[in-house]
């Protein structure tokens, strides 16, 4: 991957991908179950906006070139934008997974009957890290058992109620909110955006965690999976399904596969088990044998299924 910068009017930096990288596919995602106010694709360009030094700054990344040579340009408007544009680089490369050896996960999947062939079909897939690890958690939340589109609906009602709007090229696009406006917010106050109260008060304590300290989010990249799940297992509303995919779609850890999530176990069941919905002890068993390709050989998967023929498999 290399990064070349140009100052001016407003700061640019080019990264060119390491590898295939389907833009399309990478970040379906935020088009598959409703918009994300917080991460605005359209076509060719996407939007976000980040805080830097007590600032919100909103940011501008579009792409060019053929898949195995993609080239994106991250645009920050404004002088003084050093900071910001470094950040903005460093979501960039997690909201289109350029940290995943792609070439790596062909060659150790080749002799898989089905991850062999997807490896092929889906060239480019990158799983789309979240780029701020509140916003991966209270996604989960809004995810817990209601169909993505739902919540991708009430999470974006919360996006829109606390995060802060900026306008990037023409569109609005909002920050995620702060972990103080959440701790702040009254359980009332999401009841109607229609949360649960259960979830209402799950975001809430979250907020309040994370804003007095007392949940390091920003530490558990630096602790072993087992280390990261138990911290998160001990926070009310979160599970071991939760703590799953934020390794996988948070950190980005390699290894890490949701085997609990009825959409992994459903997907696995369609290509392996002749349609049976295999039990999450079964899925484990069988993730063993992808070693540290676990992480992308589920969303392989996960994405085979969803362009199968029958209802579409997701994952928050």
């Amino acid at each position: 991957m290399t990064v070349s910068v140009r100052a001016g009017a407003s700061a640019e930096a080019t990264i060119t991908a390491p590898g295939p990288l389907d833009v399309g596919r990478t970040l379906a995602r935020y088009r598959l179950w409703g918009e994300d106010p917080a991460t605005r694709v359209s076509e060719g360009a996407l939007r976000r906006a980040l805080r830097v030094d007590g600032a919100l700054r909103g940011y501008l990344v579009t792409w060019a070139g053929p898949s195995d040579a993609v080239r994106l340009t991250v645009t920050v408007a404004g002088r003084g934008t050093g900071r910001a544009l470094d950040a903005a680089v460093d979501e960039t490369r997690r909201l289109f997974g350029l940290e995943f050896d792609l070439g790596r996960f062909a060659r150790a999947v080749q002799a898989d009957r089905v991850l062999g062939p997807l490896a092929r079909s889906l060239h480019g897939l990158r799983p789309t890290l979240t780029p701020r690890p509140l916003e991966m958690l209270v996604g989960s939340i809004c995810a817990q058992q209601v169909n993505l589109a739902w919540a991708f609906t009430v999470r974006g009602r919360l996006v829109r109620r606390y995060g802060d709007p900026v306008t990037v090229a023409g569109e609005t696009v909002y920050a995620f909110p702060e972990p103080e406006r959440l701790a702040d917010a009254r359980v009332e106050e999401l009841r109607a955006l229609q949360f649960t109260r259960n979830k209402a008060e799950y975001v809430v304590e979250l907020g309040r965690r994370v804003a007095s300290g007392a949940l390091d989010l920003d530490g558990l990249g630096k602790r072993a999976n087992d280390e990261v799940i138990a911290a998160l297992t001990a926070v009310r509303g979160l599970g071991r399904w939760t703590a799953e995919w934020f390794l996988a779609r948070g950190l980005g850890r390699p290894d890490a596969c949701p085997a609990g999530d009825l959409g992994v176990r459903k997907a696995v069941g369609h290509f392996y088990t002749r349609g049976r919905t295999p039990s999450e002890p079964a899925v484990r068993r069988r993730a063993r044998r992808w070693g540290e390709h676990r992480n992308l050989a589920t969303h392989y998967l996960l994405a085979g299924h969803r362009h199968a023929p029958g209802p579409a498999a997701g994952s928050p």
